[in-house]
């Protein structure tokens, strides 16, 4: 497995609740990428191999997973003073907090995968999909 970093300076990171959900969730000052095989076929993953997921109904810059979408499912969040390097972006929610994105478009966890390599939200109501790595990401520096 290759992973990519951003490093970013860390410090001790608060957990938040997301307004509107049940899931805390603890900003990132870093994403790190990995490839999973899994029955769907390569996928983008975080450092802990879960499957990282795009909404058809956002927009690049911007999240309309709000309210009831909340509740399902849990935005990548970025501590504030986070920095980026394409194609990891970072975007503003609505809320004012910030978000992971890939070429701009926001990027989210499903809570029911459970282990590296699930994929049970793909596909869900047709309008989510799990991000497809077509090419292994570059090593860390």
């Amino acid at each position: 497995m290759r992973i990519l970093v951003w490093a970013v300076s860390a410090a001790a990171l608060p957990i938040f609740l997301h307004a509107g959900t049940g899931w805390a969730q603890t900003p990132e000052s870093a994403l790190h990428l990995t490839v999973q095989e899994t029955p769907i076929g390569r996928v983008y993953a975080d450092r802990k191999g879960m499957t990282l997921y795009t909404f058809n109904r956002d927009s690049p810059g911007r999240s309309n997973c709000v309210s009831n979408c909340l509740r399902t499912w849990s935005p990548v969040l970025a501590t504030p003073d986070a920095k980026s390097t394409r194609p990891l972006t970072i975007i503003t929610r609505d809320d004012g907090t910030k978000q992971w994105a890939y070429n701009d478009l926001p990027l989210y966890r499903f809570p029911r995968d459970a282990k590296p390599g699930d994929v049970n939200g793909e596909n869900m109501g047709t309008i989510w999909h799990a991000l497809p790595a077509a090419v292994d990401p570059p090593l860390a520096p």
